[in-house]
């Protein structure tokens, strides 16, 4: 059975040993990285199923790898660093981690959160594919392709992260229904952004202007989203 790879990109070497050592004795497969530019190289190299991301690095900032790897590849991320204030919390969410956790910190702490990120990423994971199926959908000019995952605006393909995706999936595979905000993040994120809904707002935003579709995907004012039933 394949362990579980989970890479650490943090410049702390003092951080990164423990958070090392910690979690190669819980049996994953560990790999770190000091700068943004190493930590790249190894998200392509290590294909990591999870990956804990330092705010500060010498060379950059965690919130652009997130930024990044969210962009392409559907990796969950957990932020380490400095920063408590809740404002930096949700800017982090915002550019796609998936949870957040300050220094200093108790690794069973980490290791929880670690667990529970894992669990409920799978049960997204397993959510979407079984929505995903084979069929294409057309709603008006937009076609989605679920099988491949890919996303046509008039014939031409729309470059949408795997979030974004999944969201527009998980709408349009339910047309008709009203989905609350916190319904979304538990469905589509596998994760209860402890009552920050933001992110959804922002997405829905960005699938509408990509798409063009802001005639299909409506606003339930004071409750939330949907895809409109009626859509041709």
């Amino acid at each position: 059975m394949e362990k579980t790879k989970v890479l650490i990109i943090e410049d702390e070497a003092a951080i990164a040993e423990l958070l090392a050592y910690g979690l190669t004795r819980e049996g994953y497969e560990v790999q770190t990285a000091g700068s943004s530019a190493e930590g790249m190289r190894e998200v392509e190299r290590f294909r990591p199923d999870l990956l804990i991301l330092d705010w500060m690095l010498p060379d950059g900032s965690g919130l652009d790898i997130c930024k990044k790897v969210t962009a392409s590849h559907n990796i969950p991320i957990l932020m380490v660093t400095a920063k408590s204030d809740i404002t930096d919390k949700i800017l982090g969410l915002e550019f796609g981690a998936d949870d957040y956790i300050t220094k200093p910190f108790d690794l069973r702490e980490v290791i929880a959160r670690i667990r529970t990120i894992l669990r409920r990423f799978a049960q997204a994971s397993q959510t979407s594919q079984e929505e995903a199926g084979g069929e294409t959908l057309r709603f008006n000019h937009i076609e989605i392709i679920r099988g491949e995952r890919m996303v046509k605006r008039r014939g031409e393909t729309v470059d949408l992260t795997p979030k974004e995706f999944d969201l527009l999936l998980k709408l349009c595979g339910n047309r008709g229904r009203i989905f609350t905000r916190e319904e979304l993040l538990e469905l589509v994120w596998g994760y209860d952004y402890v009552g920050e809904t933001r992110t959804v707002d922002n997405h829905i935003q960005r699938l509408r202007k990509k798409l063009d579709v802001g005639e299909l995907i409506t606003t339930v004012f004071g409750i939330g989203y949907k895809f409109e039933k009626d859509a041709d």
